[in-house]
């Protein structure tokens, strides 16, 4: 499936808002940015950073459950996916949070600064977003407009959306700061 999206478009997608009646698109944009904001200022950077490895871990998880759970009758239902991958995602938040983890990403002078914490809000959500959106049966992404299922759902999207944030992790790291050495 080939989607593509070009300034014209963007923009017409932009003026068909309709702030009356919202479609799931819309609601998703604005869950997406309050999300990124709000969740990640409230967290700092170094939880971001935790939760990231978490999400991480459980989408591995979820991807190699063993073929006798999923002959359980389960795989025809995406939210025993989905379930499966949140629930194991706040078991290992919970222990990971709590271990020497976070102490290793964890920078004893400061929360990170205000624009890696926007940064890794914001690419958390999409990647938190991708990775539920790839358990969605076709029928209910086709549903979707064209943009949404592109950034969250296409190929390339979900290659975005799972590579950023690891990239982001790599630039971010200061020059100045002399590796952690105990």
């Amino acid at each position: 499936m080939a989607i593509q999206v070009n300034a014209e478009g963007i923009t017409h997608f932009l003026q068909t808002i309709d702030w009356q009646n919202p479609s799931w698109d819309l609601m998703l944009v604005i869950f997406f940015v309050i999300s990124a904001l709000l969740y990640g200022m409230s967290l700092g950077r170094d939880r971001l950073l935790v939760i990231l490895m978490s999400i991480y871990m459980s989408l591995a998880v979820v991807q190699t459950l063993p073929q006798a759970v999923l002959s359980l009758q389960f795989e025809k239902l995406f939210a025993f996916h989905v379930t499966a991958f949140v629930g194991i995602f706040l078991v290992l938040f919970f222990f990971l949070s709590r271990s020497a983890l976070l102490r290793t990403f964890g920078s004893k002078t400061s929360q990170g600064k205000v624009w890696q914490v926007i940064l890794l809000s914001i690419l958390h959500v999409g990647l938190l977003v991708s990775v539920v959106f790839s358990f969605f049966p076709k029928e209910v992404l086709a549903n979707f407009s064209p943009i949404t299922q592109m950034i969250f759902t296409h190929e390339w999207g979900r290659f975005g959306w799972t590579t950023a944030p690891v990239l982001a992790m790599m630039l971010m790291k200061s020059k100045s700061q002399p590796p952690h050495v105990e």
